[in-house]
């Protein structure tokens, strides 16, 4: 899985908590994430919404936690469904909850003017994806947003609720240029499509969970470190990203939380500005992100590669409590003689035995490496750990070992098919 935000954040680790009931899949966060899917070497790129509806068996739903630009949700599904059968019947399966809010074509506008501002006034910008997130999660925190509930309601206070808040922006940024009247009939025209998949969501997960007995799988929209309050701050996303964010995201209790599966690369990556510990600015980097075909699938931007940073597992692993980890792209390494892996920080010589919070102090991290010997031979083809190469089999056995949580799955190529399942 993986997963794009703003600021070019950190995107090596993502979090899903498997429930111990139906058979769902849940999804948190807003556009500015890119997962990709492969299934019949069809390959789909989701961002708003869950991956797990390209099962046809599936009921997919989005949170409140969710932000939801509308155009954007009908364009991704409309150029899915083209690619493949799977989602023919997306509208019936797809469910979303009336406390989500709205990101409006001015929220992504000023995204974009405050990047440009923070370029003049800084000399840099947080990297942000310009897909308004940033901007609607302030409105919410200011009790000003809109949300799908009030879209439904009453159309008429919906437009004055929206003009008013469209004419604080234009007060904000004198420069913002917003078609209101133009805008609120593309809304509208968003209605009747809207009313079929939208539920009240607290009751919602409530009679999922005490339904008959099935799965219910949520998938986080951003990797942990990227979380507004854990994260490589302030180049995080505006929305929580950790296990906490199955409640205060979806309406969830905490003792409904089953496996809580962290999700990583067997290497390090990033987007955009901001510290990063293990990079490799140098031909080991330049062959990470060529092999690993790592450009972000919102932005499109390359990202920076490193080798394997451990520490920063423990870190997500303190916050989470990962049952097991999913270790993907173990592939990407098979052409390596020696592989490095990052075990220690230390700044001014010295050991710190923590991640640290402050930005211009994680700059300063000089990383201790373990080296471990390559397997130079292709593992692409095994579909059973007996079945990869013995020193490959000790690179996944010391990531365990070192983060103190066992690896469920490792992912030896794009599609579903190359995962293997070791429990």
């Amino acid at each position: 899985m993986e997963s794009e935000t703003p600021g070019g954040k950190r995107k090596m680790l993502g979090v899903l908590l498997l429930l111990k009931k139906k058979k769902r899949r849940l999804k948190a966060g807003g556009n500015n994430a890119g997962h990709t899917v492969v299934v019949d070497s069809v390959e789909y790129d989701f961002h708003l919404l869950p991956s797990g509806i390209i099962n046809p068996k599936v009921t997919a739903f989005i949170g409140n936690g969710v932000v939801i630009h509308l155009p954007g949700l009908f364009e991704e599904a409309e150029k899915n469904q083209r690619k493949g059968k799977s989602l023919k019947d997306w509208e019936k399966r797809l469910i979303i909850s009336d406390r989500a809010h709205i990101v409006f074509d001015f929220h992504q506008a000023v995204d974009g003017v405050q990047e440009q501002q923070r370029q003049e006034q800084a000399g840099k910008n947080l990297g942000t994806t310009k897909k308004g997130i940033g901007p609607v999660y302030s409105a919410k925190a200011a009790r000003s947003g809109l949300r799908i509930c009030d879209l439904l309601a009453d159309f008429s206070q919906f437009s004055e609720r929206y003009k008013v808040l469209a004419q604080q922006y234009k007060a904000m940024y004198p420069t913002l240029e917003i078609d209101i009247e133009g805008e609120l009939i593309k809304l509208k025209d968003y209605v009747e499509r809207l009313k079929p998949m939208v539920r009240d969501g607290v009751h919602y997960m409530y009679e999922a969970l005490h339904g008959p007995l099935k799965k219910i799988l949520v998938e986080g929209a951003n990797a942990a470190l990227l979380d507004i309050d854990f994260g490589t701050y302030p180049f995080v996303t505006s929305s929580n990203c950790t296990v906490g964010g199955v409640c205060t995201g979806l309406g969830m209790p905490p003792q409904n939380v089953g496996e809580v599966y962290g999700v990583v690369k067997a290497y390090t990556t990033r987007v955009g500005i901001g510290a990063f510990p293990s990079e490799q600015c140098n031909e080991t980097g330049e062959l990470l992100q060529t092999r690993g075909k790592e450009v972000g699938v919102t932005t499109g931007r390359k990202r920076r590669c490193g080798w394997l940073d451990l520490v920063l597992i423990k870190y997500a692993h303190m916050i989470n409590g990962f049952t097991a980890l999913a270790l993907t792209k173990l592939d990407i390494l098979d052409v390596f003689s020696e592989l490095k892996v990052g075990v220690v920080y230390k700044v001014d010589g010295k050991t710190i035995p923590h991640f640290p919070a402050n930005q211009e102090l994680l700059q300063r991290v000089e990383v201790e490496y373990e080296t471990l010997p390559g397997w130079k031979s292709d593992t692409s083809a095994a579909r059973g750990f007996e079945e990869l190469p013995e020193k490959a089999q000790k690179y996944v056995h010391f990531v365990e070992e070192h983060v103190g949580v066992p690896v469920k799955w490792i992912g030896v190529g794009k599609s579903r098919e190359s995962m293997i399942q070791l429990f």
